[in-house]
């Protein structure tokens, strides 16, 4: 019996010296906010235009150039094909949230799907704001800190044991500051090495701990208390809640449900744990008002516009418009950091090359009075 090869040999691939950096890095595969925004808009573009997400959903994956990307819209469409809803689809990838396929399916149920589009694609674009500004003002001060840290280790590592070398040929007592850079840098190298084992440390004990609701309470107490930044960090949070929440009733949610959503897709502990217990006091009967206003985390702002928005029953307009407030307020408060901080770093690396410096050279300028000693 013959066999025939030549259909076997056509299906044989040589190896190709390109690839894909997605597959070959599994790490770079995550839908990030960007990629989603632009996924529900144009979505909601199709919609609005009478196409069915069969259709869309082919469109939206013949668009893009990531393979992994086309994979998820591919993997989405199949399921729909197959009868599965659309937000049960989207709930079977982990780079959805339940924020989004809970919202997705109340737009399946009150037919306004479109509209749960906007919202989000509006969600994820303030949050991709949101984050470009609090990049934008961390930016700066740690790439000042890194050219700190170079000036440092250069100057402690190379200028400094040239100075030691003349000091000895004096045999005289030093003065103490410069006595503490000598030692400083005859130890940098240890206290480098100590100092990047604790850092390492910390990072690999918040990775085994975040989950851990007591750490979690203790770190975001602390981070509350920095000056300026814990105030900020609590207006981020905040405009995040008061955006969600808009949002979500806007689509016409239950509030036990609104609650119950933003609550899953709020990370920060306090806020969190606040959502989680104002939940249960409106299930026992109590307004949303009131049962805010027993943490402290809420603002009088905030408690004051629930309570106007549950007399004229527009809590959605309300919570938009705190959204918008505090959105401003994030803006004026980081441009302010970066107007405080630029010239502080600046200070900082003065100070210590400034510090180094007159250690050095104080033995110099008093050299005639140590060797008459």
């Amino acid at each position: 019996m013959k066999i025939d090869l030549s259909q076997n040999k056509k299906e044989i691939k040589k190896p190709s010296l390109s690839f894909d950096l997605e597959d070959k890095l599994p790490s770079l595969k995550r839908f990030t906010n960007k990629q989603k925004e632009d996924f529900y808009r144009e979505f909601s573009t199709l919609i609005k235009s009478g196409v069915d997400y069969n259709q869309a959903l082919k469109i939206l994956a013949g668009q893009q150039k990531s393979t992994f990307l086309k994979s998820i819209y591919e993997q989405i469409n199949e399921a729909i094909v197959k009868g599965t809803p659309l937000h049960q689809a989207i709930k079977d990838h982990k780079f959805f949230t339940p924020y989004e396929y809970y919202s997705i399916k109340i737009g399946e149920d009150t037919r306004r799907l479109p509209e749960i589009f906007d919202q989000l694609q509006k969600f994820f674009a303030r949050k991709i704001k949101m984050k470009r500004q609090v990049v934008s003002v961390l930016a700066y001060p740690i790439f000042v800190l890194f050219i700190t840290f170079g000036v440092l280790y250069f100057m402690l590592n190379f200028v400094v044991p040239m100075f030691s070398s003349i000091f000895k040929q004096f045999g005289k007592e030093l003065p103490s500051i410069t006595q503490f850079v000598l030692r400083l840098s005859e130890n940098f190298n240890m206290i480098l090495l100590v100092f990047i084992s604790v850092i390492a440390a910390f990072v690999f004990g918040h990775k085994i701990l975040k989950s851990n609701d007591k750490y979690r309470q203790i770190t975001s107490a602390l981070m509350m208390k920095i000056p300026f930044f814990g105030p900020l960090l609590s207006k981020i949070y905040l405009a995040r809640f008061c955006q969600s929440f808009s949002l979500l009733l806007a689509a016409k949610t239950p509030l036990i449900t609104a609650l119950d959503l933003t609550e899953k897709m709020i990370s920060f502990y306090p806020l969190k744990t606040a959502l989680t217990k104002a939940k249960y006091d409106v299930l026992k009967g109590e307004t949303l008002s009131s049962s805010l206003a027993k943490h402290s985390f809420f603002t009088p702002k905030i408690i004051s516009l629930t309570v106007i928005g549950e007399q004229i029953n527009e809590l959605d307009k309300m919570y938009d418009n705190l959204a918008n407030q505090y959105n401003d307020d994030i803006d004026h408060s980081t441009k302010l950091v970066g107007t405080i901080l630029e010239p502080v770093m600046i200070l900082l690396i003065g100070a210590i090359v400034g510090f180094i410096m007159v250690a050095m050279y104080s033995p110099i300028f008093n050299l005639s009075k140590i060797l008459e000693r």
